[in-house]
């Protein structure tokens, strides 16, 4: 006859007691996550490439592959403008670290659309724009190619599809896929002249399904630095009006690509002039170095019709129930420094200031890296150095030089040949022209 525990500790005893017996017996259970169903995934290319960087102890070593900002002793710039900005944050005796609204900080999500779309647009004065602050750049991408998974349905099924240039910035094809929108090319660079493919991109725009998503990078296309002229940019709209197509727009170096704001931002709002219904994804990385505060904004502009408003409130309402499901709410701290900036007269006057400081040294290292070249006398044409424009170049290098370049210089880049010209300064630029040269003449001898 089994005895009853006469009190609670007794039964916790008795319980504890089989438990040590059974635990013997424990036989290691499968795991539901075999290689077969969950592969080791690649190492990303370009943080594979920093990680080699790092590593490397060469006293020369040349990093070209990231996409941040360098001052010309290599290191990273604070804007003076955002020293400011944190000062002020600093003394307000009001700051707090409540949650921000789900749309985020009404201030910077305003004058984010002023910023891009214009102070005078009519889309904003007709309340025909709903902006959402995002996680940077990337987020707001993501933002829109959900939204556009979820809510668009063209009369196509088969036009459920987002282009993206061929080459994009990477991640573009992570981000649509993972929200089971297929990705698929448009010709934009050419190989042979190291510009753009137009005829190539036209002719594309012209044969895919009526109705498909087109993402379109503003200005600073990532990674060629090739943009289209306004004339081609008139072109392309008209082709996408007569094909129904969708426009998402890119931004990610407003300012940062030419220096000026509102030309860094015509294609965006020639489009919207010409009365498209499109997406922005907007982000304030390079443009004021927030990289690591993650400030951007994501916009949807509905097309000037009687119920434009109403569909803006619309959208609105579905894309709050997208942040409340993914973040809740957006990060403060960068977005409450970039809207002190761009709501102040006097700090938005030092920031276009040092946009210029920025685009006006890469633009330096730009003829400074042609000249060397072609007084070195290297093989090959080197104009398109000065043609494109932005953070990023495509060299024209293949992978075998590429390698080369690493293995025996010590300099680093994306297989592809992409620069990022804030790597160049005064110290380093003669070295990367010489290497470059003697690899080039190199692969032609061998």
């Amino acid at each position: 006859m089994s005895v009853v525990p006469s009190t609670a500790g007794d039964r916790i005893r008795q319980i504890t007691a089989h438990i040590s017996v059974s635990e013997s017996k424990i036989e290691t259970m499968a795991t539901n996550f075999d290689a077969a169903a969950v592969p080791q995934a690649p190492e990303d290319p370009l943080f594979g490439l920093m990680a080699a960087y790092r590593k490397d102890t060469d006293p020369k070593k040349v990093d070209l592959g990231i996409g941040a900002y360098r001052d010309d002793n290599a290191k990273p710039w604070v804007l003076p403008v955002v020293k400011q900005a944190e000062e002020i944050l600093r003394r307000d005796p009001e700051l707090n670290h409540e949650y921000l609204p789900i749309a985020g900080l009404p201030a910077f999500t305003a004058a984010s659309q002023k910023l891009i779309l214009g102070k005078t647009s009519a889309a904003i004065a007709e309340k025909r724009v709903t902006s959402f602050q995002t996680i940077s750049g990337t987020g707001a991408v993501h933002m829109g190619a959900l939204f556009l998974s979820k809510f668009y349905n063209p009369a196509n099924p088969a036009a459920k599809v987002c282009y993206v240039s061929n080459p994009t910035w990477a991640n573009h094809n992570q981000i649509f896929s993972n929200v089971q929108i297929p990705v698929k090319t448009y010709p934009y660079f050419s190989k042979a002249t190291k510009g753009l493919d137009f005829d190539g991109m036209i002719g594309a725009l012209n044969s895919i399904p009526e109705g498909s998503i087109i993402l379109l990078h503003a200005c600073a296309h990532n990674p060629t630095g090739v943009d289209p002229t306004q004339d081609q940019w008139k072109a392309i709209a008209e082709v996408m009006r007569a094909k129904h197509h969708f426009p998402f727009f890119d931004t990610a170096y407003q300012g940062f690509a030419s220096g000026s704001l509102e030309r860094d931002a015509w294609a965006i709002n020639y489009f919207v002039e010409q009365g498209f219904e499109l997406l922005i994804a907007q982000s304030y990385a390079k443009n004021f170095g927030l990289y690591g505060e993650r400030a951007g904004c994501f916009h949807f502009v509905t097309s000037p019709a009687p119920q434009g408003s109403e569909v803006a409130a619309r959208v609105a309402s579905q894309l709050a129930i997208l942040q409340r499901s993914e973040i809740s709410n957006p990060p403060a701290y960068g977005a409450r420094i970039a809207s002190l900036i761009l709501n102040d007269p006097k700090l938005f006057a030092q920031w276009e200031q040092d946009l210029r400081t920025m685009s006006g040294r890469i633009i330096e290292m730009r003829k400074v890296v042609r000249s060397k070249l072609e007084l070195l006398g290297t093989p090959g044409k080197w104009n398109h150095i000065t043609d494109q424009i932005g953070m990023f170049s495509f060299t024209g290098l293949n992978e075998q030089q590429v390698q080369r370049l690493k293995e025996k210089f010590h300099i680093y880049m994306t297989k592809n040949g992409r620069i990022s010209m804030a790597g160049l300064n005064t110290k380093n630029v003669d070295y990367f022209a010489q290497s470059v040269d003697s690899v080039v003449r190199e692969s032609l001898s061998s």
